[in-house]
């Protein structure tokens, strides 16, 4: 029996839209308990994304931001201001550039960052352990092959933290830590 040609059998065209499927679906529930939260005041998906990045990033700037979200600064502007108005966002002048804007939490941010994150952290949590370490470094992979720039793949190379060994080569770390 061939075994290549069996190997193959996950680029058929009902395998690949399975995995488009997938994605949509995997999605949808992913955001639907933080889409309810951020409901509640008025927010959407891209402040969601703000919290998220600027939490994970303490001090990155509004070019940083810009560099991740890929929006316009127009969007940026309208929903960092947004942030900042009601008190989730603050925005420091830069110690050595007086012209950069430097992003952090506020309490109230870092709170409703944690209550959005929580669920979704809980059902990663889950679909690992189901799925096993094989399976996770292979959706790491996946996922890595499915973006688009190789700066943004960059952000999740391998790096080690202070007493952990050394993540795989291909794809450990966290990803999102630094600003890029």
């Amino acid at each position: 029996m061939n075994t290549s040609g069996m190997n193959l059998l996950f680029l058929r065209d009902e395998e690949l839209r399975q995995g488009i499927e997938l994605l949509f679906f995997a999605y949808r529930d992913f955001t639907a308990e933080p889409d309810a939260m951020l409901a509640k005041y008025g927010f959407g998906r891209a402040h969601h994304r703000v919290i998220y990045f600027v939490g994970r990033n303490p001090g990155m700037t509004v070019g940083e931001l810009l560099g991740i979200l890929r929006i316009t600064k127009q969007s940026l502007s309208r929903v960092l201001g947004q942030l900042v108005d009601q008190g989730f966002v603050a925005q420091k002048t830069g110690a050595r550039d007086r012209r950069q804007r430097l992003l952090h939490l506020t309490e109230k941010g870092a709170e409703l960052e944690r209550q959005l994150s929580a669920e979704q952290r809980a059902r990663i949590a889950r679909a690992y352990r189901a799925a096993g370490a094989q399976a996770v470094e292979g959706f790491r992979r996946v996922m890595l092959g499915i973006i688009g720039r190789e700066d943004d793949r960059r952000r999740f190379a391998p790096r080690t933290v202070a007493g952990a060994p050394p993540a795989t080569a291909t794809g450990g770390g966290t990803g999102t830590g630094g600003a890029g």
